[in-house]
């Protein structure tokens, strides 16, 4: 199989020339779909793409997961396999994540030497938190009940191939909010006539800094981030109305829960103390991954035992990630592998010039290999 890294490589480059947004991958999910078939898996098509690989008699099955949307962002790269989309890229390494898990179908197909069923999962709309819930509420448990869920991410500016991961909560919860203000506008000239929403919602920005710096433990790990000020004001025009919108990480439900709680009395007392009228939504799209024991016991002893670099305690990522559902369904481990610290590699994810190290590619599958096969091991009856 000298060529086996060769074979990947084509193939992530390949996705990476034709990216799709998500809820919109329908070249990317028939390219998946073929791909398996040939390998002689059972297919289903639906939200997502799921493959069925069965070898001996056992009955245990576990799942292996990959999302497949790219990114709404102009890709700067310059090397032949740029995305032509326009406005389009993977900028996550979506593409990288795909030829991994293709890979392993492929690695596990040919030699089955495994007792049990595994399932491929390929996920649509990772990037929104909306892809993995979908797949769920589709019935995809019920259709395939699988015991343990897995899922890989690279990670830029760690060491080539090295795997980290802990127990518990591994990435933060993620909640976007919106904050109406409606007071009185009027002219620039003369601001004690009316009250300006500007002022409100500027009073407002700051107070909300101070529930992370001042309401929650230290080392909490939650950020509490307003992304966009907008108003109805012009040059000479004070603005009855404003929006804030904004971003809430969180380690713990119990963090996120406060952060909402404390949001909203900020929210009502400030409007309160300026007579205006303020709502505000909070919605969480992103829960926190929660490792489960068992599955990322299972992930360190495999890495290990296949000689790769493993740290298997790493912090908490302050990023969101939709596995998050799977893992709240049945018990997992999510998966951080390194992607290199320099040039295109060490590039922050979603950055425009951030590329995929094809090195991953060889690496990934067997990793996911092995531990198939140490997660659904070959009795020895049927050696």
């Amino acid at each position: 199989m000298a060529d086996f890294p060769t074979k990947l490589t084509a193939l992530r480059r390949d996705f990476h020339r034709h990216p799709e947004l998500g809820f919109q991958e329908d070249r990317t999910k028939s390219r998946v779909a073929a791909l398996l078939r040939d390998l002689g898996l059972e297919v289903h098509e639906g939200g997502g793409v799921v493959g069925i690989l069965r070898a001996g008699s056992g009955n245990r099955a576990i799942g292996l997961r990959a999302d497949m949307d790219a990114l709404p962002i102009t890709e700067a790269s310059t090397h032949d396999y740029v995305s032509q989309t326009a406005g389009v890229m993977h900028a996550c390494g979506h593409d990288g994540h795909m030829a991994m898990l293709l890979g392993a179908a492929e690695l596990l197909a040919e030699t089955r030497d495994f007792d049990g069923i595994v399932v491929f999962i390929f996920q649509p709309n990772e990037e929104h938190g909306l892809g993995a819930r979908a797949m769920l509420e589709e019935g995809f448990l019920d259709r395939f009940p699988i015991e343990e869920v897995y899922g890989i991410h690279n990670l830029p500016g760690a060491p080539l191939g090295q795997f980290s991961t802990r127990k518990g909560q591994i990435c933060a919860s993620e909640s976007l909010f919106e904050i109406e203000i409606t007071g009185q506008g009027g002219h620039a000239s003369m601001p004690h006539v009316g009250v300006d929403a500007i002022t409100v919602g500027a009073e407002m920005v700051l107070a909300l800094q101070t529930i992370v710096s001042r309401k929650l433990a230290p080392g909490a790990g939650a950020v509490v981030s307003v992304t966009e000020f907008l108003t109805d004001g012009q040059r000479n025009v004070l603005p009855g109305r404003a929006t804030l919108k904004g971003d809430v990480r969180a380690r713990l439900p119990e963090d996120r829960q406060a952060i909402e709680r404390l949001m909203r009395q900020i929210v009502d007392g400030v409007a309160a103390t300026h007579g205006v009228k303020a709502t505000m939504s909070f919605n969480t799209e992103f829960v926190e991954v929660i490792n489960a024991d068992g599955p990322t016991e299972a992930v360190i002893e495999t890495a290990r035992a296949s000689g790769l670099n493993t740290i298997p305690d790493r912090p908490p990522m302050s990023f969101s990630e939709d596995f998050a559902h799977f893992a709240n369904a049945v018990p997992g481990c999510f998966i951080l592998l390194g992607n290199g610290d320099t040039g295109p590699h060490g590039q922050p994810l979603h950055a425009a010039d951030y590329d995929f190290n094809d090195a991953l590619l060889p690496i990934g599958a067997a990793f996911w290999a092995d531990l198939v096969r140490s997660r659904l091991p070959h009795r020895k009856d049927q050696a």
